[in-house]
């Protein structure tokens, strides 16, 4: 794991959601050393009547190219690592698409390895976290 929900504008090309999911995973194997083939991500695209933000928060500012990325992951990275893997993917994103890094949004959900199945109704025993 960690399961990977991104949530945007149908205004975005495939290509556009590919890059950024693709940002997305190279960071989280980079920053949380997960195996490359731990890839499970859900890009939802909605109409942009559906998203709703303030112009500025926190002194970033929104615009229509806003986009949320939610991971849920297993408990156990440190304050420090969770920052790098931000700013990673933010730099990721950025780097390899036009998305302004104000527009990018990341929550991290943590929850504990027993909490996670892959199949078969099974609570599958990984050694990363």
């Amino acid at each position: 794991m960690p399961l990977i929900r991104i949530t945007l504008s149908e205004n975005y090309s495939a290509e556009e959601c590919h890059k950024i999911s693709q940002a997305v995973h190279a960071t989280l194997i980079e920053d949380f050393t997960i195996p490359a083939d731990d890839y499970f991500h859900i890009i939802e695209q909605v109409n942009p009547s559906q998203l709703f933000f303030p112009d500025q928060y926190l002194g970033m500012k929104h615009d229509q190219g806003i986009l949320f990325i939610q991971i849920i992951a297993a408990m156990g990275r440190t304050r420090e690592q969770k920052q790098k893997l931000y700013k990673n993917i933010v730099l990721g994103i950025s780097g390899s698409t036009n998305i302004n890094p104000q527009n990018i949004i990341i929550t991290l959900l943590e929850n504990s390895k027993e909490n996670w199945s892959f199949g078969n109704g099974e609570l599958q025993n990984f050694n990363h976290i």
